[in-house]
């Protein structure tokens, strides 16, 4: 099983930028699909984005869909989520997962991913 540690959120006015990361160790990286995931307070953990191991193919959810942006460092094995435009909406704790040997149409759905990391806060202020 992978470790997942997420790092980079806080707190932002809406129409800013946020970096998140996801730093993952224990076993190797490849062949790895990895997703975030996001989720507020009373509600169910919803999808993100997501990405193939080789980085060739990305997902994204309507409601981030052209703000939001997934890419990964396999050598450094850190996947990244770039946050523009951030809206009073986006506020939640966003977690990061991995998938093994994933399909590219299973990766916007939450079972079948085996690691989940802690989270980290993102608050978008208007």
């Amino acid at each position: 099983q992978v470790q997942l540690v997420e790092s980079g959120g806080g707190l932002v006015q809406a129409g800013d930028s946020l970096r998140l990361s996801c730093a993952a160790s224990g076993r190797t990286f490849r062949n790895y699909a990895m997703g975030w995931f996001r989720q507020v307070p009373g509600k169910e953990r919803e999808f993100v984005a997501a990405i193939t191991w080789s980085g060739g193919t990305t997902l994204y959810a309507d409601s981030v869909k052209g703000r939001f942006t997934i890419s990964r460092d396999s050598a450094k094995n850190t996947v990244y989520l770039q946050m523009n435009s951030l809206k009073p909406e986006d506020t939640a704790v966003y977690f990061c997962a991995a998938k093994f040997a994933a399909k590219v149409a299973s990766l916007s759905t939450e079972p079948g991913y085996d690691s989940w990391g802690q989270g980290t806060q993102v608050t978008v202020s208007s």
